[in-house]
């Protein structure tokens, strides 16, 4: 609501709207950069939503110019401080439970707007200010949810949407397996395409509907209702017809894959990045550093999976939970070869599978998985920012980017699950979480 208000005080009240309030964060350890040496002593000087200066020692009040606002000082001397986190798939209107399927009928896209709005806060709560959503059902209401938190009516953080999925009639992205036809015709997707013709102009609406970027399901996956396993989907010229329209209207692509034959297909094509990977090999990690490609391992969706599977009560469909016996258990492997194989990585958790708020689950995963604590956190920020083609702003704490920050009371460098519990979360130079007591 603050960014509203300012925008209205900016064409009513030129003089008022000028005057920002200067905050002033001291570091007593200072990831700046992820991956380099920690700094000590630091003040993050930040002006409206940018950072304006990071600076040796701890500034007072006295120290800035702050016009006619006010210098906000935040003691984090006893705290390390960071980059605000980024995840790089992440579903916020779903989260699965046993009514999942029925609310897939009952649900209105208002709902799912509201139902994600709650997520949207766990995860911003969780040291996460940035996330990229790569496929929502309908997709109206990612994108009010997008607009939403940017206007800043609610609070979360910031969202690029990918919309619909773009998926073959049947696939792991459309969604209608199991229902009766009449149901299904009412939930049929704009991203549902099968021939390189229909592929192009699939992309093209998503685009045209808001996309920030493009998601696609180059194989079958596990939580889909139907027995199509897990290899690719899309025919090679599909695929190729969908990097192109992305790439031709400035839309980076990223492809849902599990089989090695579909990953490598999509990889071939041009896709930016692969979400999963499961059963990537030698070969498949070449074919990554080759292309210059991401993945996003999404080890978390994987243990969420299996331990469903083998839970007697489970709400898993047959088709579903043969799939997530053999897919889920593979996952924490797969990113232990891609890490040791020199694949690039991009912290991302399919939280929508696993629970929204949780997402910092995964550090402790990768880190099983070979990850220094150090290579991890920086998955979720440098590597993070890469992956959406957002360095310019976002990963890092250096001048000119956005005030995203966040702060834990431990040393994530020594025990990573100290990300587990985030006492600090700045976004745009707001404060949303602190040690000092809630927001005003």
């Amino acid at each position: 609501m603050k960014r509203y208000l300012l925008t209205a005080a900016a064409v009513l009240f030129p003089t008022l709207a000028a005057a920002q309030d200067v905050h002033l964060v001291h570091a007593g350890t200072l990831l700046a950069v992820p991956g380099e040496a920690p700094l000590e002593e630091r003040t993050v000087v930040i002006r409206g939503d940018l950072i304006e200066a990071v600076s040796e020692g701890y500034l007072s009040a006295d120290d800035v110019e702050a016009g006619e606002g006010e210098v906000v000082v935040h003691d984090l001397r006893d705290m390390v401080v960071m980059p605000g986190l980024i995840d790089g798939h992440v579903h916020l209107t779903s989260e699965n439970n046993p009514q999942q399927r029925l609310q897939a009928v009952e649900m209105s896209e208002g709902d799912r707007a509201m139902y994600g709005a709650k997520h949207a806060r766990d995860t911003l709560m969780a040291g996460f200010t940035t996330v990229r959503d790569v496929g929502a059902r309908g997709g109206d209401a990612i994108f009010a949810l997008r607009e939403a938190v940017e206007q800043g009516w609610v609070d979360g953080p910031r969202i690029y949407a990918s919309g619909s999925t773009i998926s073959v009639t049947g696939g792991h992205g459309d969604g209608t397996q199991g229902y009766r036809d009449d149901v299904a015709a009412l939930m049929h997707s704009t991203g549902v395409c099968d021939g390189p013709d229909a592929c192009r102009a699939a992309v093209r609406e998503q685009v045209r509907r808001g996309a920030d970027h493009i998601k696609l399901t180059a194989t079958g996956g596990v939580l889909s209702n139907t027995a199509t396993g897990t290899e690719q989907q899309f025919t090679d010229e599909e695929l190729t017809a969908i990097m192109d329209a992305a790439h031709a209207m400035g839309r980076k692509v990223t492809a849902h894959a599990h089989g090695k034959a579909g990953i490598e297909a999509a990889l071939r094509a041009g896709v930016d990045s692969i979400e999963h990977g499961t059963y990537l090999d030698r070969d498949t990690a070449r074919e990554f550093r080759r292309q210059d490609a991401y993945l996003v391992p999404t080890i978390l969706a994987g243990v969420t999976v299996a331990e469903w599977a083998e839970d007697p009560d489970t709400f898993l469909t047959e088709f579903q939970r043969a799939k997530s016996r053999e897919v889920g258990p593979r996952m924490l492997d797969m990113a232990r070869r891609a890490h040791e194989a020199g694949v690039p990585i991009a912290f991302g958790t399919d939280s929508g599978v696993s629970r929204h708020g949780e997402n910092a689950r995964e550090f402790e995963l990768l880190v099983e998985a070979g990850l220094t604590p150090m290579e991890a956190l920086r998955s979720a920020t440098v590597e993070g920012a890469e992956n959406l083609g957002k360095s310019d702003m976002l990963g890092t704490v250096e001048a000119g980017k956005k005030a995203d920050l966040v702060g834990v009371d431990e040393d994530p460098l020594e025990d990573i699950s100290a990300m587990l519990d985030v006492d600090f979360v700045m976004k745009d130079g707001e404060v949303f979480k602190s040690p000092e007591g809630p927001r005003g």
